[in-house]
């Protein structure tokens, strides 16, 4: 599969860790929840974690490929209050002091 879309998330916050199993079919993250979060990925969209909080999500339909990682996203999103959360790589946050 020749993957022309990419959306990378950030894991921010101790211990949030991400790991891509099953060839890239199966995305399981830990998030500081009681449990370990499963997530199977759609046909059209592969995962890659480069590093344990670096996931890319790359697949051949663009709107696939962004909305499972909005929907990885909407597992943990970042809080306007602490530094902590799944973000967008290129995302800025205004944080509320």
């Amino acid at each position: 599969m020749e993957a022309k879309f990419f959306r990378i998330l950030r894991l921010v916050g101790t211990g949030y860790k991400a790991r891509a199993e099953a060839d890239g079919r199966l995305l399981c993250l830990k998030l500081g929840y009681s449990h370990e979060v499963e997530l199977p990925v759609p046909p059209a969209v592969r995962v890659f974690c480069f590093k344990p909080d670096i996931i890319c999500c790359a697949g051949i339909d663009k709107g696939r490929t962004h909305q499972f990682a909005a929907t990885v996203r909407s597992i943990k999103p970042p809080d306007a209050y602490v530094d902590k959360g799944m973000r967008y790589k290129e995302e800025v946050l205004k944080f509320k002091y």
